[in-house]
């Protein structure tokens, strides 16, 4: 029984009594979160939008609303008679060692290790691989939560120093500090207000990304313009860094930079948003070529450089090759007819490119499963690396000069496992096996496949205990992204292996929008076309009701960020196909999503409102706008986080606050808004546990799989 009180939201008035001998779910009263006279004009078309002020993170009217809120979901969630016994599992399941690929640098070999439930793993290293090793980093002590992450690291050639990044709280500010790496101290350099960047070294300093510093009340809200590339010179302070890279024309251009292995080359990927790049480059042997020049001209394709060759680039490129080649591209002469094609297109799509030993190792997607190939520089095929089975490979690369380097291995039932390659003979051997405390014999995947709503064969991977009956019975949660050209590809993590462990399958549909199939496949899901992601999850949903796999009481889907925009639109699409819905962190304001932070970067993915046609199909299909009132909805558990800069929590907020006053069922319709977090990267495990730990028992009690 859901109701809704007439008492101002912030005079809050909340009780909750559960009746679980009777079988009935709490009642909830949920905040009467107040209305604005809110409304925009869209070529035309008014769109109200009556909780607008839940977009501004600081206003003390938010800050009660979010504690309003987290208080009713507590209080549910409280209720639940099992949640602790999952919280107890889990803990048991994560608490096991968790271990990098190695990686060699200079003299040393570095990895992670996060001993079982440490908040964030310790980078270590030893002069061997498997020998004695000691702790280089340990974010753990940066910040007394746990909330401090380490980012990205990276060494200068001659290996005396490490620069490296790290988060905090989850937001993706970030800052850089420089330590030597035989005294392991920290040197005087601090660089901040860095976002979206790495460190490529060239000599005593690394070239890295920055904005200009934000006003303190806009740091997780505003947008972010006029990304600029700097050299910063170890021991100067930040202020003397060189500039080497701004667009001044177009501010929303964003720009990273890379320098080839031999310090040769230094690249300036260019992007106008999330999908279309432009390669700048500068010959750094070359006094005479003070200027920038253009390598590549952008916007239309995705080039990525691969490594300089006989004073020529190798870049990975969907140039006139939807699924991707390799070509070698010479510096004096960047015109497409120069190109020399090395490597050329295949039916599979190419994901990446890796290099180490003198050679290239490919990485390609055979329906969402990684293929290994290695190369010679010219292009003659060596052999095909073997792999244990249908899942995800990673760490294919390493320095020219090394004979062998380590990657990893997992898939979803497979913790991730390392091992050792051999570049001469091409032969892998096991090095560390994660144990966890479960017997992975008793679980399978399968992949299987269905007709979407055009035709279209989308595929599916299934995972679970073995012996599963196709009687309709059976819990399901289904997860699916669909955008931004990211595949989903195989991986293990315990917090679903829960799931299975009670009987659940998990479902991972690769929806169009996706790299699965190469750009066609993501073309597929973008921009005006992007309702096929949604007929493709719904018809996921179907196939799986149809071959008697589950049924609507027995369905939950889930998904995060792009995902969450898809768990948001297909609810309020088909609300009685799906019994519990699990938005993460979605962009649910398919009309304002540009206006905040990196959001402008979308665009290219999903449109603007901006432009009256692509308004027309946006709000079409806008979560936030597309809720009605008087439905009967899923039960919901929204989950975003207060320092969420990348897809900011008014998305979740109004959503929220939307689907409150709009549901008539008797589900819950809950929001759970994490403190001092984010998007997701870095999050502590702790966090990790709490929050796995409320969305399982949110699903599990709303699907009937444990009273």
């Amino acid at each position: 029984m859901l109701k809704k009180t007439n008492k101002n939201w912030l005079i809050l008035s909340m009780s909750i009594m559960t009746t679980q001998a009777m079988g009935q779910a709490p009642s909830i009263i949920y905040p009467d979160t107040k209305k604005v006279d809110t409304v925009d004009d869209y070529h035309g078309t008014k769109i109200a939008d009556p909780y607008r002020w839940l977009e501004n993170d600081h206003s003390e009217e938010t800050s009660q609303w979010v504690k309003a809120e987290n208080k009713i979901t507590e209080a549910y969630l409280s209720s639940i008679p099992f949640r602790q016994d999952i919280k107890k599992r889990l803990e048991e399941l994560w608490n096991y060692p968790k271990n990098s690929a190695p990686v060699k640098r200079g003299k040393y070999y570095y990895f992670t290790r996060n001993d079982g439930l440490q908040n964030q793993a310790v980078l270590y290293r030893s002069e061997k691989p498997g020998g004695p090793a000691e702790v280089f980093i340990d974010p753990n002590k940066l910040s007394a939560a746990g909330t401090t992450a380490l980012g990205n690291i990276s060494f200068s050639k001659d290996g005396k120093h490490a620069a490296y990044s790290i988060n905090k709280a989850g937001s993706d500010w970030q800052e850089i500090f420089v330590m030597d790496v035989t005294s392991k101290q920290l040197l005087a350099d601090k660089l901040e207000w860095v976002k979206f960047s790495g460190m490529a070294w060239k000599g005593n300093g690394f070239y890295y990304s920055r904005y200009d510093k934000p006003a303190e009340e806009r740091k997780l809200s505003g947008k972010n313009e006029f990304q600029k590339v700097y050299y910063h010179k170890l021991g100067d302070p930040q202020e003397k860094d060189e500039l080497i890279y701004v667009d001044k024309v177009y501010p929303l251009r964003s720009a990273g930079a890379e320098v080839t292995e031999d310090e040769r080359f230094l690249i300036i990927a260019v992007s106008e948003g999330t999908s279309g790049r432009e390669l700048l480059y500068r010959d750094l042997q070359n006094p005479a070529q003070k200027e920038l020049a253009v390598l590549v001209k952008g916007f239309d394709y995705e080039p990525d450089l691969v490594d300089s060759y006989n004073g020529k680039l190798l870049v990975r490129t969907n140039h006139s090759a939807p699924n991707y080649k390799v070509v070698l591209i010479d510096p004096a002469h960047p015109e497409e007819a120069a190109w020399k094609t090395i490597v050329p297109e295949k039916q599979e799509v190419l994901e990446g490119v890796g290099t180490g030993g003198g050679q290239l190792f490919l990485s390609y997607l055979k329906d969402a499963s990684t293929r290994i190939y290695q190369y010679d520089y010219n292009g003659k095929l060596q052999h095909e690396v073997k792999l244990p089975g249908i899942g995800t490979a990673a760490g294919f690369g390493s320095k020219k000069e090394d004979k062998e380097f380590f990657y990893s291995y997992t898939s979803f039932v497979t913790p991730p496992t390392i091992y050792k390659y051999d570049i001469t003979t091409g032969k892998s051997s096991l090095v560390n096996k994660a144990e966890v405390k479960f017997n992975p014999d008793e679980y399978e995947t399968k992949q299987v496949f269905f007709n979407s709503k055009d035709g279209t064969k989308v595929p599916i991977f299934l995972s679970a205990r073995k012996g599963i009956k196709l009687d309709g019975s059976n819990p399901v949660l289904l997860y699916g992204y669909g955008g931004f050209n990211i595949p989903m590809t195989p991986g293990f993590t315990v917090s679903n292996l829960y799931f299975m462990e009670q009987g659940g399958i998990y479902a991972v549909v690769g929806l169009r929008g996706g790299s699965e199939y190469g750009e066609a496949w993501h073309k597929g899901g973008m921009k005006e076309h992007k309702q096929n992601v949604f007929d493709d999850f719904i018809g996921a949903a179907e196939y799986l009701i149809k071959a008697n796999y589950t049924n609507p009481s027995k369905l939950a889907i889930r998904g995060g960020s792009n995902g969450g925009l898809l768990i948001g639109a297909c609810m309020a699409q088909r609300p009685e196909l799906f019994k519990v819905a699990l938005p993460a962190v979605g962009v649910m304001d398919m009309l304002r999503f540009q206006k905040f932070t990196i959001g402008w970067a979308w665009a290219v993915e999903y449109g603007s409102s901006d432009n009256a046609d692509q308004f027309k199909y946006l709000v079409k299909y806008s979560p936030l706008h597309n809720l009605k009132p008087g439905t009967s909805y899923p039960a919901t558990l929204i989950t975003t986080a207060d320092h969420d800069d990348r897809v900011v929590p008014a998305h979740s907020f109004k959503f929220a606050a939307t689907l409150q006053a709009c549901n008539a069922g008797p589900n819950p319709t809950l929001i759970r808004i994490e403190t001092q977090a984010g998007h997701g990267a870095g999050k502590p495990t702790s966090k990790m546990i709490d929050e796995a730990t409320d969305i399982w028992a949110f699903t599990m009690y709303n699907l009937g799989m444990r009273k």
